[in-house]
């Protein structure tokens, strides 16, 4: 994807980027959660679907590119959450190399 075939106009979707924390419980103790650390507009894309049998049930995989501004707090080990959908970031990439864009190849589905 190059810098100059990307129009912020496609960004129509307003996404959560979110991280992995340990919260309080108010026992002493902690609990694991996501908390949403910046809200952006971004653009969706699936690439791809897969289906297949794991333990004698369906699982589904779906693969998305979802596109946003470029930013520096972004990394794998996050989360996109798009209404109740939810995108574990396989990747981010730079788009070219020019701190504009971010590509992030997600899976959509339960955080593994």
């Amino acid at each position: 994807m190059k810098c100059s075939k990307i129009c912020s106009g496609n960004l129509r979707h307003k996404v959560e980027l979110q991280k992995y924390t340990l919260a309080p419980d108010g026992m002493g103790g902690q609990i694991e959660t996501w908390t949403t650390y910046a809200t952006v507009w971004g653009q969706i894309k699936p690439i791809s679907g897969i289906e297949g049998m794991m333990g004698m049930q369906l699982q589904a995989e779906v693969s998305h590119d979802i596109l946003l501004r470029y930013r520096d707090d972004v990394d794998a080990s996050h989360r996109v959450k798009y209404g109740d959908r939810l995108f574990n970031i396989r990747a981010v990439i730079d788009v070219e190399e020019r701190k504009r864009w971010l590509d992030l190849r997600c899976e959509e589905g339960v955080a593994q």
